[in-house]
């Protein structure tokens, strides 16, 4: 009897790939919300002894968060070799349910006041698990997320990922400014920071029952070329060689040059968009509210320009965008942050330069996805951007409120945020001229 015929695998259709390919991110994100809001809060419950330095148990917060970072790579390369090997679905399921779980945990942790100093060292731990599920998180959806876009719109369908960053940055902050508001300032202290991580536990199951379904297509066949030399010596098979452009000296050529075109994104945008509350609180002595309240509008002007940006990445090129938004930035940083700390700028005038910062790292990371996607095959793109993502955050974003506070704290100069998004953004710019004008209407390879 002869055996059946396999069942044909249904791929993806481009709008359930990009909710299931979306969701993620909004999980993830939201907790990077969280915790940046919180990160005074989070000091002084986790980092700070009786009696101890507030100023330099920030210093261990942030520092705590630069670890994680750092097993960001770790993360994109064994999340995404498993994508690019057993297919997208089994790296984002699994990418999700560690980071729900270690964002839950975080809310149920000891603080130092019950455990001593171990309440650091298991902080810490937990954030290293959500570092390692984010860093496998971007590659595998970003792949999805392009690979199952119509003709024409991968810009559009690579803001996705970006803007549900956005929501989950918003969400985030908007959480935790309510909070902070709702309740008294010991009770936010004793218990209040603990509600939006606890809130990590549904919002996860969400994302993992929507991923469950997605169905799977799977990576297409490796495709091979003889390798060079006498053919069929002794009667031996010649080893194959792939021809895809995804040999390991081209790949890491490309994850250094991604690196490069994206470092202004993520240097300016954890700037603005995740340490400026504590920076606010610290430097310029605005209150916990305050400070709340000015990240949601930064937010809100990051998540505006997202979809626009890719949008119009997909007509006039990656490269035009990207060099507007960068340079763009690296002019008005100092500038902004100025006006922001002169205290004759009136409040509407505030509100609209905190949205108008946001709004230039949008036209960053509208097309920053797509960007990164057409610059990897298939067989090795989730690995590769992955990879390209997670080192430009871990050595740009992962360090920005570990570098920006230390160095406030030990100069006295209040620019340095600026100084810090204005540099990066400007060494951008060399690496995305290299961008060939016309890549966005180029097929994925």
């Amino acid at each position: 009897m002869s055996a059946a015929a396999p069942v044909p695998v249904r791929p993806p259709t481009a709008r359930h790939a990009l909710v299931a390919g979306s969701v993620g991110n909004f999980v993830e994100w939201y907790e990077f919300g969280v915790y940046g809001s919180f990160a005074t809060v989070i000091a002084a419950r986790f980092f700070t002894p009786d009696g101890g330095d507030r100023g330099q148990a920030l210093i261990a917060t942030y520092a705590a968060f630069a670890i994680a970072f750092f097993f960001r790579p770790l993360g994109a390369l064994l999340f995404g070799r498993l994508a690019d090997r057993e297919g997208r679905r089994p790296a984002l399921v699994l990418a999700v349910s560690l980071m729900t779980g270690a964002t839950f945990l975080i809310g149920v942790l000891p603080a130092y006041s019950a455990v001593g100093a171990l309440a650091p060292w298991l902080l810490t731990l937990l954030r290293c698990v959500q570092g390692l599920s984010a860093g496998g998180e971007f590659g595998g959806a970003v792949s999805l997320l392009t690979e199952t876009a119509p003709a024409g719109r991968r810009g559009r369908h690579g803001a996705w990922q970006s803007f549900t960053v956005a929501l989950g940055l918003l969400t985030g902050a908007g959480l935790a400014a309510g909070l902070a508001t709702l309740l008294s300032e010991s009770a936010l202290y004793a218990w209040g920071w603990r509600v939006p991580f606890l809130l990590a536990l549904p919002l996860g199951a969400v994302a993992l029952w929507l991923r469950l379904r997605l169905p799977e297509s799977g990576p297409p066949p490796r495709p091979t070329a003889p390798a060079p030399g006498r053919a069929g010596t002794r009667g031996r098979p010649q080893r194959p060689v792939p021809v895809d452009g995804s040999a390991p000296a081209q790949m890491l050529g490309a994850v250094v040059l991604g690196v490069g075109r994206i470092m202004g994104w993520s240097a300016a945008g954890y700037t603005f968009l995740v340490v400026l509350p504590s920076y606010l609180q610290a430097t310029l002595g605005t209150t916990f509210q305050q400070a709340l309240a000015a990240t949601f509008v930064a937010n809100l002007g990051f998540a505006v320009a997202i979809l626009p940006a890719g949008v119009l990445s997909d007509r006039v090129g990656r490269r035009a965008v990207m060099l507007a938004g960068s340079i763009l930035v690296a002019l008005t940083a100092v500038p902004v942050l100025h006006l922001l700390r002169d205290p004759g700028t009136a409040l509407a005038a505030k509100a609209a330069l905190l949205a108008a910062a946001g709004a230039m790292i949008g036209l960053l990371a509208g097309p920053g996805p797509a960007l990164l996607a057409e610059m990897f095959p298939t067989r090795v793109r989730s690995t590769g951007l992955g990879l390209a993502y997670a080192l430009s955050n871990a050595v740009f974003s992962g360090c920005a409120g570990l570098i920006i506070t230390t160095l406030v704290r030990h100069t006295g100069n209040p620019d340095i945020p600026a100084f810090y998004a204005a540099g990066t953004c400007a060494l951008a710019v060399p690496a995305l001229l290299s961008l060939r004008p016309d890549d966005h209407l180029r097929p994925l390879r």
